[in-house]
This record gives structure tokens, sequence and C-alpha cells, in this order.
């Protein structure tokens, strides 16, 4: 039973390579149920600058950037959406978007991360719903990605410490009251399972906690062994706290959805052996279960609970409860492919991190720190589809993050790549539609080049370039703007009419900014 998942994958992988791109080559929107939604996103911390404006207070990531570990860059700056978002929802519009995501700087809305809430970040986000709603366009907003009050973590480690649960319910609350008239979708956290790896167990991201030798950044503070596990289980308890509150005092008059995302990377066995496919589902467990098996059933993966042993925290039965279908969709961030082999030596030394337990060497992940561009792997994304149809219940799923890497240092005129990996990632999303996925809709990321959480400002996602050189920060489409909006206003798209695209040497105007 074990190697049943990565076996269903591996049958999955090659009936896409077989048929896959012959079904997708050519598409248009129109192809897609009318009520399935197209997007782009950002985050606050990434895009919003204003760092100190207003009644602002720091976040961990403001912390964690000053301290130089961003590759020298911070978000004091950043694109300047909190004075240029007209500006910016207008490119919504003409690019045609159905949606925005973006997320809430809780140190923006509550400085102290409790208490008073600040009437100028108040402002700023009802202003920002409001543009957007008048534009025709559904704001989904994201409570938490990587900025937590830096008051909180001062005060009790953050989310180390059961006091969090309260609080982030709290500020919950006051998002769901303030904005929740207009907002119908809410992600409680952005990708608690690669957050708490990456911030805890590794210490590559804020608040950069790690014990050696685990560490890929050197750090004074953290413990690698239980950390991890200790921070996804108060942000269960937290989400599903906020859940049980948005049912209870504001589902039946504001009619949202509540959900959570969780990075997904595409995974097939390296080697067809039972040793690999195990490792594969331990794999799965690990980065997938880890969150959708709780939320489904109340509990962590057995093999989770067998290879990290008294370190991962218990459910009471009545959190477990609280737990189980505590969310209306499932947010979906997935970028790249990895091959995993089996690593079950490890298991056998003293010294044990998250990575270590899931006893499974996932190969390429140098691709996520070191490449130019990601591999351009489409048929992944039906993997991970596929996965969560056949293993979790097929629920509501949003892709809430998907899009390609270049350097910043790339020409604005070319962007053939972005626009090979928008065409393939979407046409698979297509194929999984009519293979049964309960998809609602497609976020590409990002729609302005933002400051990244692993890179600062050294790779660039967007679908618009920003003119870091000009006092203005103008914003100019990229070619991959011009397809986007071309296929969301029902264009019929093909891989080689996208790229033709770029024969056009003069790039789309839009709105005044060309001009």
């Amino acid at each position: 039973m074990e190697s049943h998942t990565c076996l269903t994958l591996v049958f999955f992988v090659l009936v896409n390579l077989a048929v896959g791109v012959l079904s997708t080559d050519n598409y248009s929107r129109h192809d897609f149920p009318v009520d399935f939604v197209f997007g782009s996103g950002t985050s606050a911390y990434q895009v919003e600058g204003a760092a100190n404006e207003d009644g602002r207070t720091p976040s961990i990531w403001d912390t964690f950037a000053h301290a130089g570990f961003a590759r020298g860059g911070n978000g004091d700056v950043a694109c300047d959406t909190y004075h240029k978002y007209k500006e910016d929802v207008q490119l919504m519009v003409e690019t045609g978007l159905d949606a925005y995501r973006f997320s809430i700087s809780w140190s923006r809305l509550i400085p102290n991360g409790r208490g008073p809430v600040n009437p100028k970040g108040l402002q700023y986000y009802n202003n920002l719903i409001n543009e957007l709603i008048r534009n025709g366009i559904q704001p989904h907003v994201t409570l938490h990605n990587y900025d937590l009050p830096q008051a909180l973590e001062d005060e009790y480690e953050g989310w180390l410490s059961r006091q969090v649960i309260k609080d982030f319910t709290n500020y919950a609350d006051v998002c769901f009251r303030e904005f929740g008239d207009r907002v119908k979708y809410w992600t409680t956290v952005n990708e608690p399972n690669i957050f708490a790896v990456g911030s805890y167990d590794q210490g590559i991201s804020p608040p950069k906690r790690c014990s050696p030798p685990f560490c890929v950044i050197e750090s004074t503070k953290g413990n690698s062994t239980f950390e991890p596990y200790l921070v996804v289980h108060h942000i269960l308890l937290a989400h599903s706290s906020a859940v049980r509150l948005y049912r209870r005092k504001y589902r039946e008059e504001q009619n949202g959805f509540v959900g959570i995302s969780i990075y997904a990377f595409g995974s097939v066995p390296q080697t067809n052996t039972e040793k690999d496919r195990a490792a594969c589902q331990r794999f799965h467990d690990f980065y997938l279960g880890w969150i959708m098996e709780p939320l489904l059933h109340g509990d962590y993966p057995d093999s989770m609970k067998a290879n990290a042993g008294a370190r991962i925290p218990s459910f009471t039965s009545r959190e477990s409860e609280q737990v189980k279908g505590s969310y209306d969709f499932i947010g979906i961030i997935h970028y790249i492919k990895l091959n995993v082999t089996d690593n079950s030596d490890v298991l056998k030394t003293e010294l044990r991190d998250f990575i270590a337990d899931s006893a499974a060497k996932p190969l390429g992940t140098e691709d996520i720190f070191v490449a130019n561009e990601y591999p351009f792997t489409p048929w992944a994304l039906g993997e991970v589809l596929e996965t969560f149809k056949t293993l979790y219940g097929n629920p509501p799923i949003f892709i809430h993050e998907n899009g390609q890497r270049t350097l910043s240092n790339a020409s604005l005129h070319h962007d053939e790549s972005r626009v090979k990996y928008l065409h393939g990632y979407i046409g698979t999303v297509l194929d999984s539609l009519r293979n049964g996925s309960n998809m609602k809709g497609y976020f590409a990321w990002s729609f302005i080049d933002a400051f990244e959480l692993l890179d600062g400002y050294e790779s660039i996602y967007g679908l618009y370039y920003v003119d870091r050189n000009d006092p203005e920060l103008r914003r100019y489409p990229k070619l991959s703007a011009k397809w986007y909006s071309q296929f969301l206003k029902g264009t019929r798209s093909s891989l080689v009419g996208a790229i033709e695209l770029n024969n056009d040497s003069s790039l789309v105007s839009v709105g005044h900014l060309l001009q």
C-alpha cells in the first residue's frame, strides 16, 4: 500500500507525456468553465513598501531582510503599491484579470500584533479592496505570508508558542469584520509546510531559526529537530480556530470561503524500485500529508509519527475534531518537480531533522536556489492535481502561485520562457479539469516584479517589469503580460502563436504608462 501512490503517479506521468502536449497546445479562455477564475498575485511585504509609514511596525521579514539575509535587499520601498495601488488596479483591468490575490500586513493593520487597530492601515486595505471591487476584480486575501509582527516574535517567539493561536484568531476576526462584506475568499496561512522547513529547519527564511548541522544560513537560535513540527502544529490550530470563528460568526451573512495554501512539489521516484517508490510516498506524507491528513482526518500521517516519534506533537481529541474539515478550499503553490530517492540510512543516525525524518532525498531542490529559470515540466502540476484528486478527496482547488523565475537583469523585451511556462501549465490545468479535478481558479505569480523571499531583487517573476532605477517605479508590460491578456480576452492560444508574439518588436501599450 505504501508505494501505491507513486505507482499511480508514474502512470499518470507516462500518460501525460504521451498525450498531454497534444491535448493542451491549442486552447482558449472559453475552454474553461465560465466561473473559473483567472488572476495574478503578490504579497504585502513583497510589493507594498511604505514599511515605516502610517503606523506600520516591523515584521519578522523586515528583520530578516535588514539583517542582510535576503540578498542584500529589503521591502522598505519595494514596488510602492501602498501609494500606487490605483495604477496597479488599472493594469489589472487592462490585462483582463478576474481576481487579484494579495496579503494583508498584520503589523500594518495591528501594529503590536494584538490590541488597537491602526486607522491608516485599515484605510489602506479598505481603499485597495474598494478599488478592486469598483473595477470588477475579485479580491482573494491571505492573512499571513512570512510576516508575523516582530512584536510577537520578541514577546513569545511567535509560532513556537500557543499564544499565537489566540492572537492570530483575533487578527483574523478583525479582517473578517472589517473586510468580509466585500472579500469572499480568505487564505489563512501561506504555504505552512515550506514556511516551517525554511524558517525553522534550514534557516533560509524569517525568522531564521535552525540548529547545526542543518542550517543553510548560520543561526545562533533554534532547534531543527522539533521546531518545524511545533510550528505547523500551531499553524493548523490557529488556522482551524479562524475557520471555526468565521463559520460561527460571519459565514451566514458574508457567504465567504476560508482555506489554506500548500506548497506542492511534483515528485516521482528516481528509479522504479520498491525503495524509491516507498521514499516517494514518505516524501508526499511529509510535505503534503503533513497538512492535508490533519485537515481530512484530524491527525498526522502514520509515517511521520513513526519516523519523528515524540518530536511531532499530538492533537487532543477536541483539537483533532476542530482541525478536521477546517477548509472550504485548498490553495496550491507549484513551480517545479523533483525526483525522489531512498535515504533511509539517515534514520540510523542520532542527528535528525525534518528532512532526515522523511528518509527520502529529493533531487533537484538546487533548482529552487541556483537555477536561472525553472525546468519546464508542466506534467508535474498535473501529477500534483491528480494526488489531491485521488488521495485527498478532490477538494476545491485554486492554483495560488505558478510562474517562471528569471534573472532580474534579463531583458524586458525577451520573455519567451515565461510565456512558454504559463502556456504549458495553464494547459495542464485544463487537462486536469477535464480529468475531473475540482479546480476553481489559477493565479499567475507574480503580477509585478516583487521583492522575492529567497532572491530579493536578483530574480523576478512578474508579468510587469518594475523599473527600480526610475524614482516613479514605472511598470512596463512584458511579453507574458501581453500573452496573458490576449488569452484572458478569448484569443485562442498555441505555443507557436504565443512565441510569435515576440515577433512584434514593440511591447503592447498598457494605459498611459508607456506613453
